[in-house]
């Protein structure tokens, strides 16, 4: 990576070299401007008001306006003696907990790379105290004409530098939250907690920009003769009117979403990262989730459980009347029997 800074770190005696190199970069897509008519690119060019002539970047130099308009010259020469000992220099002047930074304050992020074999032994040192006092260095230094304020930490086996806006340039949320009183239920609360938890982690790396993306798509196709890709439309926005509802809707949707990615990671193998090509539509027609898939099964194992149970109790009472009628008849067919025994029993008494 090249270096857009070059100069040392200073702690307490220790000088380190360093080279100052971009942790960032930005893959936002720049247009020009053009003459809609042919294509032509739109041009600035620098007039002198008083003159009214094109001037030479020569002949350009800086100026602070006054309240009242007037111009007051500042000359190279001028800053050049202003007096800033950290104009190579990274000055650490504190040692301090990273939960005391702002993320407000928080600024360009650039690595610190070590300036030659001399440099390895120092850096390294200041890299490990770092570690071991979970602690981040505050630092003044000098770049593009002004003193700013600095944050070291350690990023992996390197040291990296945030740069940190002067407290006074934060400004205060005044008026920025609701100025109503409102009353959120502890009920509001636990679907808010549920829609949360439901939402989970993700990993940032697996996040990307679709605008970008969409765009690309868009310039591919009007370079190619083609038109353009339709996108979908934006959901429609509105005023929520009922909290609760929207709370426990965005849950549901929610958990449906999650078990839909998980099913669509099960079943299909992801395409390799870097493709600026959109994915195709996933196709849900004729196929069934694993998720739905055993849903499915357990809902027709119980089904066909409740029907065998159902029959087995209709059979069961269908039984019970049978059996009490086959009781009767034996009893009948016994007391019968008893009634022929004792007559056939009289009958021979009598004959003797």
């Amino acid at each position: 990576m090249r270096s857009i800074w070059n100069g040392a770190i200073s702690f307490g005696l220790v000088s380190i070299p360093i080279k100052l190199v971009n942790a960032t970069e930005s893959h936002a897509i720049s247009f020009r401007q053009i003459h809609t008519e042919d294509g032509g690119r739109i041009r600035y060019r620098k007039f002198c008001e008083l003159e009214d002539r094109e001037v030479s970047g020569a002949e350009i130099g800086k100026a602070y306006e006054d309240a009242d308009g007037t111009m007051i010259p500042i000359s190279d020469d001028d800053l050049a003696h202003l007096p800033i000992p950290t104009a190579r220099t990274i000055d650490i002047v504190a040692f301090v907990p990273a939960e005391r930074i702002d993320p407000l304050q928080m600024g360009a992020a650039y690595y610190l790379a070590a300036g030659g074999a001399a440099a390895a032994k120092p850096y390294t040192l200041l890299r490990e105290a770092l570690k071991r006092s979970n602690k981040v260095a505050i630092a003044k230094y000098a770049l593009r004409g002004r003193e700013r304020l600095g944050m070291l930490r350690v990023v992996g086996e390197a040291i990296a530098m945030h740069g940190l806006l002067w407290p006074d340039e934060v400004r205060a949320p005044e008026g920025v939250a609701p100025e109503t009183d409102v009353t959120v239920r502890d009920k509001e609360l636990d679907l808010a907690d549920a829609l949360m938890d439901t939402l989970g982690e993700v990993d940032l790396a697996d996040l990307h920009d679709e605008y970008q993306v969409a765009l690309e798509e868009v310039i591919a196709a009007k370079a190619a003769g083609e038109e353009p890709p339709e996108m979908p439309a934006p959901a429609p926005g509105g005023k929520v009117l009922d909290l609760m509802a929207a709370l426990e809707n965005s849950v549901r949707a929610a958990k449906e979403s999650r078990g839909a990615e998980e099913a669509e990671h099960a079943e299909v193998t992801a395409l390799p990262r870097g493709r600026s090509t959109r994915a195709a539509p996933k196709e849900t027609g004729g196929r069934k989730t694993t998720a739905a898939a055993k849903k499915t099964a357990a809902k027709k194992t119980t089904a066909a459980a409740g029907k065998t149970a159902k029959s087995a109790q209709a059979k069961k009472t269908a039984a019970k009347p049978a059996a009490k009628s086959a009781e009767r008849a034996a009893a009948k067919k016994t007391t019968a029997k008893k009634t022929t025994t004792k007559k056939s029993t009289a009958s021979r008494k009598r004959t003797a």
